[in-house]
């Protein structure tokens, strides 16, 4: 995009100014964000850091780490053999120009083999410049438009300002897997709370919203961690709504353990008219059972004073889920035992929520537009419920029996990962469908 306006020119000229990031960073990225691995092959371990060779004392088993004799590395053991192996991560650089605060982000590549020491390649991808309002323009490289993948760079071409809406794009959304711990920011952000970590927070977002929005900063300054995270991560948060709880949870310093749990039972408090300033019921000492006793109050209630009026809504909320949802019904997902498809039906969430114990069908989570609701089973007995974005085509949630994880979760969330595609490609059919009308 060629800058045309004053603020687009004047970036342009001070990305082309900042120096280049000094090979000292890329010393400290090659050595703290990848693992070390190694890899058994014709009855020998590979140490595929320092290429040293060496045979296991047992050669019929192999753990999934050892520990190599020469460089006395942990090593990682690939769980098959291959002549190639390559990862892929990225890491960001924090410094400030002129008044802005840049973050700027980098890929690495390292490239291993067997009796080879590893390769790396680094490569600037995108700088984030933020001013003191905190609002955000972008520089990245061009992308291979065919390509949905997130690391497609055209490497050749040069970094240019991007619209405004560019960072707003899903797939160039990075939060880096590590920042460089020596970092340059502005006076400001220190004033509003920042110190030395970002929190498992992509940079440029929590940077954004220390300048721009007082809820974060506020979070942020409480040390409230767990709820400033979901607050800038999670697609789908009240904490505007909840307020007045967040209020108190920070008066009595509590920390809510998970997030997600604790806005579901802020839902039941409120549908109950309970007093969401009250200590007592705001801060429990144990959150999973407090959230359990009101589910089922609120099932008891739906069940003897309305099961008529009930069914009716059931009815209605079928048309209505059918009618948002429908393009989703027949995707199944299978490995084994293990079945993955879409709730097609409103009375079944009732059933996966009476199953397992949790709110999905109580919390009335078939009306959310941009929620695709599947249901995880084990030999057709239900282990665990899923909630999908629609709009970042990212996994929510999955939660088992008491909002439990099951002994299934990772081939489930494992499964689930592989399959999204199928989900995105019924989106674009649609879109396509509308289009075309």
């Amino acid at each position: 995009m060629i800058p045309k306006t004053i603020i687009e020119k004047q970036l342009t000229v001070l990305s082309a100014s900042l120096a280049p990031i000094k090979a000292k960073v890329f010393i400290w990225a090659e050595q703290n964000i990848f693992l070390k691995w190694g890899v058994l092959s014709r009855s020998k371990f590979y140490c595929l850091e320092c290429a040293h060779i060496w045979k296991p004392s047992c050669p019929n088993t192999c753990n999934k780490f050892t520990t190599c004799p020469a460089c006395a590395g942990k090593l990682k053991m690939m769980p098959y053999n291959q002549v190639h192996f390559k990862e892929t991560e990225y890491f960001a650089v924090i410094e400030r120009c002129v008044g802005f605060q840049v973050v700027r982000l980098v890929i690495v590549y390292k490239h291993m083999k067997k009796n080879f020491t590893p390769t790396y390649f680094h490569k600037e991808v995108m700088q984030h410049w933020i001013n003191a309002k905190g609002e955000v323009r972008t520089f990245a490289l061009s992308t291979n438009v065919f390509s949905s993948t997130l690391d497609s760079w055209k490497f050749y071409s040069p970094l240019e300002i991007k619209p405004k809406d560019f960072i707003r794009n899903a797939k160039y959304y990075i939060n880096p897997f590590k920042v460089y711990p020596q970092m340059k920011v502005l006076p400001i952000l220190k004033r509003n709370g920042f110190k030395t970590s970002v929190y498992d927070i992509a940079p440029h977002l929590l940077f954004a919203s220390l300048l721009s929005d007082p809820i974060a900063e506020t979070l942020l300054k409480s040390r409230q961690l767990n709820i400033l995270q979901y607050y800038l991560c999670a697609s789908r948060q009240c904490i505007k709504l909840n307020w007045q709880a967040v209020k108190t949870v920070i008066r009595n310093k509590y920390k809510v353990s998970d997030v997600q749990i604790w806005e579901d039972y802020l839902e039941l408090l409120r549908y109950f008219k309970k007093d969401l300033s009250y200590t007592l019921y705001v801060c429990p000492d144990n959150l999973q059972d407090a959230h359990d006793h009101f589910v089922k109050k609120k099932r008891e209630l739906l069940r003897k004073k309305k099961l008529q009026d009930l069914r009716l809504e059931i009815e209605k909320a079928q048309k209505r889920y059918a009618s948002d949802k429908k393009r989703f019904f027949g995707l199944l997902f299978t490995e084994k035992d293990l079945s993955i498809s879409v709730i097609e039906n409103v009375r079944d969430f009732m059933q996966e929520g009476d199953d397992l114990g949790h709110c999905v069908f109580t919390n009335e989570y078939y009306g959310r537009k941009d929620s695709l609701i599947l249901s995880a089973k084990i030999d057709e007995k239900s282990v665990e419920t899923i909630e999908i974005s629609l709009s970042k085509m990212e996994i929510l949630q999955c939660r088992g029996l008491k909002n439990k994880p099951s002994k299934h979760h990772s081939q489930i969330m494992r499964l689930l990962s592989e399959n999204l595609y199928q989900i995105r490609e019924r989106m674009k059919k649609r879109k396509a469908i509308t289009a075309s009308r």
